[in-house]
């Protein structure tokens, strides 16, 4: 080996120390299969069934085998960080955690360690899950949850998905047996896991410094919540799930209502329950007056997070229950920075197919629709923005006037869709204008409809064609003015379908002429056939 076992010990302690604090974190004595896989690691310890093979210095990695069920072998490379095992579990597996154990041993008190790991264990998950009950599931979370966020320390935001993936694993294992129980389990945990991520942000206030990471983190999530709720429409509810389902209401509305940042991403989990979960009239005549009580009580109005505009929460209730008077009355009061929550609130009643209750949000969002576009959202985003609040705006009827202030909103953002609505309206000279205007390419011409308006006003496309034209064969190369050459074709065509054939013969001839000095343009003209 070259040195001795306790020399490599003490020169690796930092890297011992922290994998057990990896095993600490990954591994709870409350969950059945971890503690087991530990007495089993002290196990192979104490009877010195752990073998430390031999160090290559190197390649600064240990050779060990484990005397188990068959002998198995494990590897430490200290310089990459990894332990790699070859027996057939992942992560960590109880042939690891004896080597470490048995590396630490040299430098600390393994008997210590487990004496404190094995403290951490406070309840019995397996207990719990046997008493199937809304208190008792929400005290297994807390369980996994305190073991892997622990209080005052602040997580980094690349372990946020690492920490929920370990949470579910372990909660997955007491998933009950019934189908008809799976997914309601299933959706519990994900929003009780959820909740207590995000309340561990907020102590520290770390929205900024996870940035993408969590976005990426709650949008899977949120897929998976989607899924399950799905899985869960699909069945007949059980009467012993009501208690579940009135849980879920209060960690749902303390998930919107108490916590902070990202308030329309914790509106959309709100807006999905709602929607699909909670169908029953008299629990959403339940919520609007627990949320009223929020306005009237001191104590309750002082739990709400400052970004949550709880006027526009109300909304959601006048849609479920078409008080379409009351709804008109709050949106009377819209303002640009609850623009982005009234776009959930229009696609929520879109949904649920209220064209009433989506017309009016959808008007009363059009006179803010321009600034909150060009002002509020950053510059990425306008496109998909105006994708999306185009389709819904298309299900309901405008007024000319309207749709003038929606596409004018729009701007170059939504050259598209207002390009297909002045051709709903035979519009023609006005498309080849907005074209003009905003120019870009043939091919994407061709996607707003240059077809159809070459079909029914050729004549109005031959500006278009010209300019698109000239454009390549300013560019002064042998593929460019190949392309013009392309888009000339077309101009001709078009000349010849609106019967302009003395036009087109004075124009190629005119930019024969303007162009003479340009022999590779002249030569590309000939084999095009276009000064026939």
């Amino acid at each position: 080996m070259g040195i001795s076992i306790t020399t490599l010990a003490w020169e690796q302690a930092a890297f011992i120390r922290t994998q057990l604090e990896h095993i600490e974190q990954s591994l709870h004595p409350s969950v059945t299969e971890d503690e087991e896989l530990v007495r089993r690691a002290l196990f192979a310890v104490r009877n010195k069934s752990v073998n430390l093979e031999r160090y290559i210095p190197a390649t600064t990695t240990l050779y060990a085998s484990v005397q188990d069920v068959r002998l198995t072998h494990v590897s430490v490379n200290f310089k990459t960080e990894e332990i790699n095992c070859d027996c057939p579990q992942n992560d960590w597996c109880r042939h690891k955690v004896s080597v470490i154990l048995s590396l630490f041993q040299y430098i600390g008190s393994v008997q210590d360690w487990a004496a404190k790991w094995r403290a951490k264990k406070s309840v019995n998950l397996h207990m719990l899950a046997s008493n199937r009950a809304p208190e008792n599931w929400l005290a297994m979370v807390d369980e996994v949850m305190t073991h892997l966020l622990p209080e005052g320390r602040q997580i980094e935001k690349q372990l946020i998905s690492s920490i929920s993936e370990n949470a579910h694993t372990k909660l997955r294992k007491h998933l009950p047996f019934e189908r008809e129980w799976q997914p309601i389990y299933k959706l519990f945990m994900e929003i009780a896991i959820l909740d207590k991520i995000w309340q561990h942000l907020n102590q520290f206030n770390t929205r900024f410094n996870t940035g993408d990471y969590f976005e990426y983190f709650f949008d899977r999530r949120f897929e998976t919540i989607q899924n399950t709720i799905h899985e869960l429409s699909g069945k007949s509810r059980l009467f012993a799930t009501d208690p579940f389902f009135d849980a879920l209401q209060i960690m749902v509305r303390n998930f919107l209502l108490e916590r902070q940042h990202y308030t329309g991403r914790r509106l959309n989990i709100y807006l999905l329950f709602w929607d699909t979960v909670f169908i029953e009239k008299r629990r959403a005549e339940e919520e609007l007056d627990i949320l009223k009580r929020y306005l009237e009580n001191d104590e309750l109005k002082s739990k709400i997070s400052e970004d949550v505009p709880l006027s526009a929460v109300f909304n959601v209730f006048h849609i479920v229950l078409k008080e379409y008077d009351a709804l008109k009355q709050h949106l009377e009061s819209i303002t640009l920075d609850q623009m982005g929550i009234y776009f959930g609130l229009a696609t929520f009643a879109s949904s649920r197919q209220d064209e009433i209750s989506t017309e009016l949000i959808l008007k009363a969002m059009l006179p803010l629709l321009n600034e909150y576009i060009n002002s509020a959202l950053m510059p990425s985003q306008r496109q998909m923005y105006v994708r999306r609040i185009h389709l819904i705006y298309d299900n309901i009827v405008l007024t000319e006037q309207e749709e003038l202030m929606l596409y004018s909103a729009f701007g170059s953002y939504g050259v598209q869709p207002y390009s297909h609505y002045l051709l709903k309206e035979k519009r023609y000279e006005e498309w080849v204008a907005l074209h003009q205007l905003y120019p870009s390419s043939i091919s994407y011409l061709e996607t707003c409809g240059l077809k159809e308006v070459l079909e029914e006003a050729p004549e109005a496309t031959l500006p278009l064609y010209h300019y698109y034209a000239i454009e390549e064969v300013n560019q002064k190369s042998r593929m460019n003015y190949k392309q013009a050459v392309r888009i000339w074709k077309m101009m001709k065509n078009a000349s010849k379908k609106c019967g302009k054939t003395n036009f087109w013969a004075d124009y190629i001839h005119t930019v024969r002429e303007q162009y003479k000095r340009l022999r590779a343009l002249q030569e590309e003209l000939e084999k095009g056939n276009l000064l026939v």
